[in-house]
């Protein structure tokens, strides 16, 4: 059977003005009669080929995979420094953080010889910097990160993703192989180089948003876009104990082939991500016609069919869902980057772990994390799929188990002592169930307002990680030279404060559901058309849009 609809050319609109918001690739995927001999037009359309999920692999799998690389070279490129920093500064240095190495759990180090993970000499780094000297540089990063959140996404949303998150990461890549020089050059040399980096990188959050609200049907988005942001917790579990191998082998100088090979792999990327992504469904030149009105299809309305739709400023940043999501990723980003800068300086400071083992221990928690987030994101899209909860209630669920139980962890990690065991299961329990956020806020942007979803993520991953400069900033002033018991639990105990107030609010604002100003304020003819599923037939019908806006 084939659904039917029977227009009169004298009717508001012809067919081409639906053409490019309907669910179909182009004219020759119609049969339609002679418009000569009669005044009507009658269009058939194939069974199920609107609704119908395609089997295997398609496109949008593809843009997940090299998606998910994406992020996983981003973030090694990223984090990379949190390691090679640990080699790189004297530790006898007078301004240093290790001078006071052995004041805390000095009985770790007696224990050496019998410990499977104990510290071994280590040669000494080439840089004279202090805690708060190595702060700035590890927030340097982000000082540029944040600059460009905003603007990426209006670039995004403007010529779409594929080119700003691609040439982003191809600068941030070419920096990385400059990183060694910049360093022995000077300080503020590496400032700057981090900074560029950062610039770099900025747009790739608000740009991979812009693809995903093109590409990503609703019910698949937890689980592919929730894929696509496991990269960079995949990255951060390679680059860790790759790190510390690299470093500890001394392999092309030590430290430096830390930022020689993430440079390399990012360039890599690039050529193929150049290549394989388009910016959105009807751009690809390989995409099927099935997979191509399935995405179509599902996204509907929500998503314009235009490259831009002006963005409702003033609706955006007063609406209380929005706050609620830059409130819950800001705290996110603290607690986040608190563990991701400074964990490795607590593991060779007070559980006195050597460079490699510190690269492999500081894995493990982002192993963790990757796999309960790919749990997560899958359970989620199940708990949509068969009505059991509302996206809202989805999203709430999955953002208290990720801020309440790393902050629940933290809270023990902090009195956990010098019991290495007992601390590196707490940590690792603490950042592995962070990976539920991306089952709940990471794509809650898209659920709210698809068509903005890319200027959203740049002002709420903005604020988010200016907490990437705050946080080892603090750490660094806390700790002032004195790496204690005390001063670490101080930090621990700011991070799960900070993750259970900003569940309160999201749990009372947050929402999950498609905000009235996401849609255009004019919008298409289109709207008064569906399918009435009930015989199939195309039917006339009042507007979808509950109110159009004009912002």
């Amino acid at each position: 059977m084939s659904w039917r609809r029977k227009h009169s050319p004298s009717a508001e609109g012809t067919f081409s003005d639906y053409q490019d918001t309907m669910p179909f690739r182009n004219d020759q995927e119609f049969g339609s009669t002679s418009t000569t001999e009669s005044s009507s037009i009658e269009t058939r359309i194939p069974d199920d080929i609107c609704t119908t999920k395609p089997d295997g692999w398609g496109t949008r799998h593809t843009l997940t995979v090299f998606g998910f690389f994406g992020f996983m070279v981003s973030y090694a490129m990223r984090v990379n420094l949190s390691m090679a920093i640990v080699a790189m500064v004297m530790t006898n240095s007078s301004s240093s953080s290790e001078v006071n190495i052995s004041n805390a759990c000095p009985s770790l180090l007696l224990d050496s010889i019998n410990h499977p993970f104990s510290s071994s000499p280590e040669s000494s780094g080439e840089f004279d910097w202090s805690t708060k000297d190595q702060g700035i540089i590890l927030g340097a990063f982000f000082w540029g990160y944040v600059i460009l959140q905003v603007p990426g996404g209006m670039l995004a949303e403007r010529i779409g993703g594929k080119w700003p998150f691609g040439i982003g990461m191809l600068v941030t890549a070419i920096f990385s192989l400059l990183t060694p020089l910049a360093a022995r050059t000077g300080k503020n040399v590496l400032i700057i180089c981090r900074i560029i980096q950062g610039l770099g990188e900025g747009v790739t959050n608000p740009a991979a948003h812009a693809l995903m609200a093109r590409w990503l049907p609703p019910l698949e988005r937890s689980r592919l876009g929730g894929f696509i942001y496991i990269g960079a917790q995949a990255g951060t579990v390679i680059t860790m104990p790759l790190c510390g191998y690299l470093i500890s082998s001394n392999f092309l100088g030590g430290w430096p082939s830390v930022f020689y090979i993430m440079g390399t792999l990012g360039i890599i990327w690039f050529i193929f991500w150049s290549f394989f992504v388009f910016d959105s469904p009807k751009d690809h030149p390989r995409i099927e016609a099935k997979e191509l009105s399935y995405i179509q299809h599902s996204i509907g309305l929500q998503m314009s069919q235009h490259k831009k739709v002006p963005t409702p400023w003033r609706k955006m940043l007063t609406s209380m869902p929005v706050i609620a999501i830059l409130i819950a990723q800001t705290g996110h980003g603290w607690g986040l980057y608190t563990l991701l800068t400074e964990l490795p300086t607590y593991l060779k400071t007070i559980l006195h772990f050597d460079m490699k083992s510190n690269g492999y221990l500081s894995a493990v928690p982002y192993l963790a994390m990757v796999l309960f987030s790919l749990a997560s994101t899958v359970i989620a899209d199940n708990l949509r799929e068969k009505n059991v909860f509302s996206n809202t209630i989805v999203r709430k669920i999955f953002l208290s188990i990720a801020h309440l139980g790393a902050a629940s962890f933290l809270i023990g990690a902090a009195y956990s002592g010098c019991d290495r065991l007992l601390a590196v299961t707490l940590i690792t329990l603490s950042i592995g169930v962070m990976g539920a956020f991306n089952a709940s806020v990471q794509m809650n942007h898209i659920d709210i307002a698809s068509n903005h979803a890319g200027v959203m993520m740049g002002v709420t991953n903005g604020f988010a990680n200016l907490m990437g400069i705050a946080a080892p900033y603090a750490a660094g002033v806390i700790i002032s030279d004195n790496s204690s018991l005390s001063n670490w639990r101080l930090i621990f105990l700011i991070a799960a404060a900070i993750f259970t107030a900003d569940t309160i609010f999201y749990l009372i604002f947050g929402s999950g559901e498609e905000q009235v100003w996401n849609r255009e304020s004019k919008p298409k003819e289109i709207s008064n058309i569906r399918v009435d599923s009930r015989n199939g037939d195309l039917d006339d019908r009042q507007p979808l849009l509950a109110e159009a806006n004009s912002d």
